[in-house]
């Protein structure tokens, strides 16, 4: 019987642990902090993202630049044998916008459970508070681990430590320096999905406002278009935040880091109305409102929050009654009402971030296995991996898949 070591207690190393001790092997999880899943059961606030709903052949379009090396490890484990995993363990699913998989009880803990109990009933050994300290690496074979100042022998090891997100529930970039260690390059550590930062100070006014239902666009400098999203965001006392703005951020990062410069990011209010119908619906609200000041007539229009911002930046004066306001300025609130605008000046910290982008590079990994092309029974599953997702469930998706596949192969024996 083989004796598989895995190290790291999240939804990669949980999978790998138990798919490598269905597959008959001895397994130990070793997890540094005090109980497994920290940080799966703060992901997407508290409620847990499982994974995405959408069609398998659509499935590696979430993974830019990396979708073609999950290939063979969706064909074993895909987003339906996720769901299939978790609701024949008694864990219900519901689909929600966007192709979202909550679990149906909308607790992130309900997943754990789900997790730890699958452990368990598997025979997984789960030692919490071990701290590996490196690995044990002889004639390119990996031969154990030393963890709490001891040697513990094993004939595969499973590297889950996930990346630099979140260190507080345990990622704190140790799979890198082993991964170093072992010959592995490792591509620079990044926010992958992240908050962004921006130089206009009206946004602490707008902070804790979502906006659903909007059209965001990224430029840059020179008026070249990033990306564009629709659906939801958030201000926040920094800036910006929410789904849109998490999906976007990874390309607008990527063009600051390589350019030095800013991204101009667009806000289309109402996506729904093109220029001419917006103005429509300007004329009939101040038509309707027509003795009222302009900053008493924009309630049927805009979120509260927003109307001061809004009235502040449309140069329009406050206290001029409706039926005084120019074609003019109304043309000009038409605008700024499709195009409001920010300046992105940076991202939040790597350790915010929902994901790292970077880590282990994936062309010395076998896609199908998991395993090291240089360290024999060396294999590395989740986000220690050089590969990141889109919002909306990618991301675990990820990590189940390479876990499923790194703990099938670290059993098999004569690999």
């Amino acid at each position: 019987m083989k004796q598989v070591l895995v190290i790291g207690g999240g939804p990669a190393g949980m999978m790998a642990a138990i798919t490598a001790a269905g597959e008959g092997a001895r397994v130990t999880l070793l997890e540094k902090k005090d109980r497994v899943g920290r940080k799966l059961a703060i992901t997407g606030k508290g409620r847990c993202n499982i994974t995405t709903s959408v069609e398998k052949e659509y499935l590696m379009a979430g993974y830019p630049g990396k979708g073609k090396f999950l290939y063979s490890c969706f064909n074993e484990c895909s987003n339906q044998d996720v769901v299939r995993f978790f609701e024949e363990r008694g864990l219900e699913t519901r689909i929600e916008r966007g192709n979202r998989v909550f679990p149906e009880s909308g607790r992130a803990a309900d997943v754990v459970n789900v997790l730890y109990e699958a452990m368990k009933k598997a025979g997984v050994e789960i030692r919490t508070s071990s701290t590996v300290d490196d690995l044990i690496i002889e004639a390119n074979t990996v031969t154990g681990v030393k963890c709490n100042r001891t040697i513990i022998k094993a004939d595969a090891v499973v590297v889950a430590t996930g990346g630099l997100s979140y260190p507080a529930t345990g990622s704190t970039g140790d799979g890198y320096v082993w991964a170093e260690k072992a010959g592995h390059s490792i591509i620079n550590p990044q926010p992958g999905l992240v908050p962004l930062v921006a130089e206009e100070n009206w946004v602490k006014q707008a902070q804790g406002l979502a906006l659903k239902n909007v059209r965001a666009s990224c430029y840059e400098a020179g008026g070249k278009l990033i990306n564009q999203e629709f659906g939801e965001m958030l201000f926040t006392h920094f800036g910006i935040s929410g789904p849109i703005v998490l999906t976007m951020s990874r390309d607008i990062a990527a063009y600051m880091r390589k350019t030095g410069r800013r991204g101009i990011f667009k806000i289309d209010l109402k996506p729904a109305l093109d220029d001419e119908k917006l103005d429509q619906r300007l004329q009939r609200d101040f038509h309707l409102y027509s003795r009222r000041h302009f900053a008493n007539a924009l309630d049927d229009l805009l979120p509260h929050k927003l109307i001061p911002i809004i009235v502040n930046l449309s140069g329009i004066r406050p206290d001029l009654v409706c039926s005084e306001i120019t074609r003019g300025e109304r043309k000009s609130l038409v605008r700024l009402l499709k195009e409001l605008t920010l300046t992105v000046t940076g991202t939040r910290l790597i350790e915010e971030a929902i994901v790292t982008a970077g880590g282990v590079e994936v062309t010395r990994i076998n896609p199908r296995t998991m395993e090291s092309k240089i360290v024999k029974g060396l294999f590395f599953a989740g986000e220690v991996l050089d590969v990141d997702g889109y919002t909306g469930g990618y991301n675990l998706q990820a990590a189940f898949s390479t876990g499923r596949a790194a703990g099938k192969y670290a059993a098999v024996e004569n690999m």
